[in-house]
């Protein structure tokens, strides 16, 4: 088959959930058919990230970001409402890209075109008409669910609004939107009935994220003289900069009074000046760093304090997979097939987090117990292997079972 991935970034480098998971898939579908790829790239994008994916797509077309920009005035929050356009998508619209894309679909007869995040979409009007490819929509989130819960944690009442506003966009565009694919995509269980109650005409499938579980392997446990955990993520990403800002204001003097002293390792790309001021004492803001398993391995426990988001979350995957065991409330694993207790402990109060993780570390056996039953879960069922695997079997059911050279 001939396949087209439109995303909203190079996937290269793997360093933050979106990216790992479309370039993990991609890798591997490349190995059975023919692979393009369109996206968009910053002003400033390493061209080495386009050669590097052009080692195993055939073909790398690419558009400039336009420069995010705030609309602070009312006329120009009614003029997008009249019109009914999200406030997000003009900033992830290039009309270099749209050309690339009708020029590319107009030469090449691909199978699939897969568009990677709703807010792509729009690059749909892009597709070369008269093909007879199947149009795949992935969601990494329901996107209306995602800001409903993001203006609940914002604390500026502009942030709070234009998160509402965008969510009650979405609510009534994402659904409809979806509609003009052939098979929609969503990352658990739980986004597919969101999607399928919001639109029950959609064909939705499940495809996971998941992990490496032959690059992560377990990493050696051992006594640390001083406890230390750690909590990663995008630290740019409101969900992720509250979940930095609650565990440590909240959550981390709990333990501290039961443990001492504990250093925090809060690690991920563009930290925001809200989460590097948490830097000091035992706290350490790292900003982007270029492997982060020497980081799993000075910590005994990873947090996941996360009150907001949507999709799964891949560095509990990751965690899990490298062998150190998770606390994470109920919104941070949602849509991972875990229990409590078995696969990582959850809990939702400062107070209850902050026993759950003193518990990890102080019950040795407990915490062996939840890394082995982790281990397991994600070589058995969140494997990227098997999740391409299924995604190729959804290519075959869509689009038919075809010669890979065709």
């Amino acid at each position: 088959m001939r396949i087209l991935f439109i995303n909203d970034s190079l996937p290269y480098p793997p360093i933050a959930g979106d990216k790992i998971r479309v370039y993990n898939l991609i890798r591997r579908v490349a190995r059975h058919h023919e692979v393009s790829l369109a996206a968009l790239v910053g002003t400033n994008e390493n061209a080495e990230a386009v050669e590097h994916m052009r080692e195993f797509c055939f073909r790398v077309e690419t558009g400039i970001k336009r420069p995010r920009h705030r609309l602070k005035h009312l006329p120009g929050l009614l003029r997008y409402l009249m019109a009914g356009i999200p406030l997000e998508f003009s900033v992830r619209y290039s009309k270099k890209l749209a050309t690339k894309i009708r020029e590319l679909t107009s030469q090449v007869d691909f199978d699939i075109v897969q568009v990677e995040h709703s807010h792509m979409a729009p690059y749909l009007s892009s597709l070369f008409p008269g093909k007879r490819y199947k149009r795949i929509l992935s969601l990494h989130n329901i996107i209306f669910q995602q800001y409903g819960q993001i203006s609940r944690i914002s604390v500026k009442t502009e942030g709070r609004l234009r998160s509402r506003l965008y969510s009650w966009q979405m609510s009534r565009w994402e659904p409809r939107c979806a509609s003009q694919f052939d098979l929609c995509v969503t990352v658990s269980e739980p986004d597919r009935r969101l999607l399928l109650a919001a639109n029950p005409d959609l064909r939705v499938e499940v495809v996971p994220n998941g992990v490496d579980a032959h690059k992560y392997q377990p990493l050696a446990s051992e006594k640390f003289s001083r406890p230390s955990l750690l909590l990663i993520g995008s630290m740019s990403y409101a969900p992720c900069v509250d979940a930095a800002i609650y565990f440590c204001n909240q959550i981390l003097p709990h333990i501290q009074r039961a443990l001492g002293q504990v250093q925090v390792w809060i690690v991920g790309a563009n930290p925001v000046p809200k989460v590097r001021a948490l830097a000091g004492g035992d706290v350490y803001v790292t900003g982007r760093v270029e492997d982060v398993v020497p980081y799993y391995q000075r910590c005994a426990a990873s947090v996941v304090p996360l009150r907001a988001g949507g999709g799964t979350r891949l560095k509990i995957l990751e965690a899990m997979a490298l062998g150190r065991p998770v606390v994470s409330t109920a919104i941070g694993c949602q849509g991972l097939d875990v229990c409590n207790g078995e696969h990582l402990l959850i809990a939702d109060s400062p107070e209850a987090f902050a026993a759950k993780t003193v518990q990890l570390i102080k019950e040795a056996d407990l915490a062996r117990r939840i890394v082995t039953n982790a281990r397991e879960l994600v070589v058995n069922h969140y494997d990227w292997d098997a999740i391409a695997g299924h995604l190729l079997q959804i290519y075959d059911e869509l689009a038919g079972p075809c010669d890979a050279s065709s």
